[in-house]
């Protein structure tokens, strides 16, 4: 298959709240290196409050990223909540209304990510944030279907690229944030938005693929 239902789809969502609950310790050790360490604790609240509301009022995949977009928006504080929460609620907002998700619908929503993000946050590409992941994973996907490449393949190089682009942070000194402070003495940390962005967009990319 070269699409999926909106319907299944919901699993995606189900499945990126569980690998948050699994990794909020984790993330929240590393971002302690550099940052207030509470990453992984804000996302697992976040993630944890839309998987109960979920349960309460479940949906396809668009309703389900609308639901967690909103919640990280309402209840996480800091620069992850809008700035997650505007990621989710913009896939959801494309995939919307769509009974099949298909790989050009799916780099419609990467791509309307990337515009949100851009008017959202300052970041850029070496600046130690989740952009370092996020914008190699989309530029990787959009590449692979440029070069005729399927949507698994596109889903994998995504995958890839973002973990390339988490591990990239380690080697940064972060420009943007409380831990800009820090200077030199911020590198050789991965930056946790990062770690978390590669984590998602993995999930993401592994659950779509087990739905073709």
């Amino acid at each position: 298959m070269s699409s999926f239902k909106n319907q299944e789809g919901a699993v995606i969502v189900d499945r990126m709240i569980a690998a948050i609950r699994e990794n909020k310790q984790y993330l929240s050790d590393i971002d302690g290196a550099i940052g207030d360490g509470d990453h992984g604790i804000n996302m697992n609240k976040g993630f944890t409050l839309a998987g109960e509301a979920l349960e309460k009022d479940p949906g396809d995949l668009a309703h389900g990223l609308n639901i967690l977009g909103r919640i990280l928006i309402m209840k996480i504080g800091g620069a992850m909540g809008p700035l997650y929460g505007k990621i989710f609620k913009t896939m959801g907002s494309t995939f919307s209304g769509r009974d099949e998700i298909d790989a050009g619908l799916f780099r419609e929503a990467l791509n309307q990510v990337g515009q949100a993000m851009e008017k959202l946050s300052p970041a850029r590409v070496g600046d130690k944030t989740l952009v370092d992941a996020l914008y190699p994973a989309i530029e990787a996907y959009n590449r692979s279907l440029d070069e005729g490449g399927g949507f698994r393949e596109a889903l994998e190089t995504m995958k890839a690229a973002a973990a390339s682009g988490r591990d990239s942070t380690s080697g940064m000194i972060a420009k943007i944030g409380r831990s800009s402070r820090l200077g030199e003495r911020s590198r050789g940390v991965t930056d946790a938005g990062a770690a978390s962005c590669a984590l998602l967009l993995g999930v993401m990319a592994d659950s779509i693929t087990d739905l073709l």
